[in-house]
């Protein structure tokens, strides 16, 4: 059974940072490919930022070069695993509920085309930028 934890949420203003990790625990952890997704309240999910499991990334346009996602790469992380997603000069607009997603295990999809509906997700982490 696959669980996604996410931790790091909360309140912050314009300018500030956060950093919001997720806890994947499942046979072979280290072999999903992972991805942060978020939704604002009356908006559509979108994806934030994605990684496989080369390590290789895509960010959404809006990020802006203020993400930087990571994973774990220890060796030995084969029934857990740790994603990061590191923001930096969060605006209001970056409000919502961030959530933990992943593929796997094995995924072998590249992030370019990897799509956005991955079969596991976390309960969700909230994020509020006040301006």
């Amino acid at each position: 059974q696959v669980q996604l934890v996410e931790s790091g949420g909360g309140s912050v203003q314009t300018g500030e940072s956060l950093r919001l990790s997720c806890e994947l625990s499942g046979h072979m952890a280290n072999t999903y490919c992972m991805a942060w997704f978020r939704q604002a309240p009356g908006q559509e999910r979108e994806a934030v930022a994605k990684i496989d499991r080369d390590g290789n990334t895509r960010y959404a346009n809006f990020v802006a070069r203020r993400f930087i996602i990571t994973r774990d790469t220890r060796d030995n992380a084969e029934t857990k695993t740790a994603l990061y997603l590191q923001m930096n000069s969060l605006k209001p607009e970056d409000s919502g509920m961030y959530y933990c997603a992943a593929d796997g295990p094995f995924c072998g999809v590249r992030v370019a085309i990897w799509g956005d509906s991955p079969t596991y997700w976390g309960q969700g982490t909230q994020v509020t930028v006040s301006s």
